[in-house]
């Protein structure tokens, strides 16, 4: 029998070992007391987070970079666990989510209200395409959408990059500048715009002795220079006005402002709508007397914020179908919206001077339909970004574009993993969980209009459609993977429970090995 000082020292010597055990135990990043509020407003609570959520992912990325592609991180708790835990905390900001997707469905329902939509409109014209009332309801409906003069919404316009161009072209002339407001854009743009070389085949001598037709701005005359965003944005503070006021007060050549509203491949914030209509205004008053034509690249943002830049003063703007307005069904086209005159300037670009139609191939119902659907894919393509954020920022601590809590103004989620293999391996879970393609293994390669390997995870029912679930990205520091859209958010969750484990995060998963 143990005298009442032994068993008083053996309680005692079991407490401490227990302390021992709790002081040493690895502590994942994920605290229920990390609650993120609503996605759509700054919150003090949440500027705290993304503070710590910033440090930690310098310092989770550093260790992740020097241990190695095969680290896997200490971590006791399962992928599922771990997503099921991030959704709960993002229950308000999913909420916020669904009443803007309800204020802007209700916007769309009442455009359509207006212009009559029937079954009669879904037939579409062959031939040159006169008289198609359901195409020319459609481009009513998308100019009243976005509150503008006029818009083209053509299914001859085949991508987002297309679209720009023909409104580019359209608007500005040899001997012209175009000053880029957002710094370096989209790889895609910069052939078009002649800031990077188009390669030609070396085996190419059709045209021996000539000059290498690109097509760009630069060789149809057309000058460009960009001022880039400020280094620290703010609330006020994304551009650089002084700098944009410098460079046009010096050039009475300036003749279009671009603005990327989106991140692009850049490590940089994307544009909200208000802040654009800052810049817009400021520009405005201090050149009254200038005919500067502000364009927006409109990609990825349409129907993300109640506001489009059209209505706080962009002249035009252009995107693609096959992204945010087609709501996965469009299965090809694209826009170009804004004045009546820039616009009518554009779709000479696109056809030519003096002809007008353009058949839509029995395609009119698809684009209203999607258009329709918009809003809500939309939507559920924040959740599953926000989802993205909180698993791989406030989980793991990487840096991620935007930071987990902050305003949101396009549909991209950019998480940067750290090293080639991750993004590989990222992308490879993103293919294999989707619907189409799923037996495909993602390998880097050269892409038209990238300047770097690029990898696609794109197992879409729509050939590029970046609105349904997709990731990809530039193989370069620091190794970075843009994910965006989903028809649902709770599709990004299976991808997470896969993807934590096959990257490393985590030691186990709580789902089934044969999915």
């Amino acid at each position: 029998m143990f005298s009442c000082e032994n068993k008083i020292a053996s309680i005692v010597l079991l407490l401490a070992c227990f302390i021992t055990c709790v002081a040493y135990m690895p502590v994942p990043l994920f605290r229920r007391s990390f609650f993120s509020s609503s996605y759509g407003f700054p919150s003090p609570a949440l500027h705290g987070m993304g503070l710590r959520v910033k440090e930690r992912g310098a310092h989770a990325l550093q260790f992740i970079m020097r241990q190695g592609s095969s680290t896997v991180l200490d971590n006791d708790a399962s992928a599922k666990e771990i997503v099921e835990e991030a959704r709960a905390r993002l229950r308000p900001a999913f909420d916020d989510v669904d009443s803007r997707t309800q204020r802007i469905l209700k916007r769309v329902l009442k455009s359509f209200r207006k212009q009559q939509v029937g079954t009669h409109m879904f037939n579409g014209i062959d031939g040159y395409g006169h008289g198609d009332v359901g195409r020319d309801s459609l481009e009513e409906i998308y100019a009243q959408l976005f509150g503008a003069e006029a818009a083209l919404v053509r299914v001859q316009i085949f991508s987002g990059t297309h679209a720009i161009s023909c409104a580019l072209f359209g608007v500005l002339r040899p001997g012209d500048k175009m000053l880029g407001l957002s710094g370096q854009p989209y790889d895609t743009l910069e052939e078009v715009i002649g800031t990077r070389e188009t390669h030609k085949d070396e085996d190419d001598n059709s045209i021996p002795n000539q000059r290498f037709l690109t097509g760009s701005l630069e060789e149809w005359g057309v000058a460009y220079d960009q001022v880039d965003l400020l280094p620290s944005v703010a609330p006020g503070q994304y551009f650089n006005l002084s700098e944009i006021d410098r460079q046009i007060d010096a050039d009475v050549n300036i003749r279009v402002l671009h603005i990327q509203r989106s991140c692009g491949y850049q490590w940089r914030p994307s544009i909200p709508v208000a802040e654009i209509g800052n810049v817009i205004a400021h520009i405005r008053a201090v050149f009254p007397d200038r005919e500067l034509i502000v364009f927006v690249d409109n990609c990825y943002g349409e129907f993300v914020e109640d506001l489009e830049p059209t209505h706080v003063g962009a002249d035009i703007i252009a995107g693609s179908l096959i992204k945010n307005p087609g709501g996965t069904l469009a299965p090809t086209g694209g826009y170009i919206i804004g004045k009546k005159h820039y616009v009518d300037a554009a779709f000479k670009r696109l056809s030519a001077p003096g002809v007008e139609g353009g058949a839509t191939l029995g395609q009119n119902r698809w684009l209203l339909q999607g258009l329709f659907m918009a809003p809500s894919v939309v939507g559920e393509s924040l959740k599953g970004a926000m989802l993205l954020a909180e698993v791989m920022g406030s989980g793991f601590g990487l840096p991620c574009n935007p930071a987990p809590g902050t305003y949101r103004t396009d549909i991209i989620q950019a998480v940067q993993v750290g090293s080639r293999d991750r993004v590989l391996q990222f992308c490879h879970q993103v293919q294999r969980l989707s619907p189409i393609g799923a037996y495909i293994r993602p390998t880097a390669g050269v892409s038209p209009g990238y300047g770097d390997e690029v990898v696609f995870a794109v197992g879409t029912f729509v050939d590029g459609s970046t609105l349904e679930l997709s990731a990809d990205g530039p193989l370069r520091e620091p190794f970075t993977v843009f994910s965006q859209g989903c028809i649902h958010w709770t599709h990004w969750a299976l991808v997470l429970e896969e993807a934590l484990v096959q990257m490393g995060f985590c030691k186990n998963s709580a789902i089934d090995v044969d999915f």
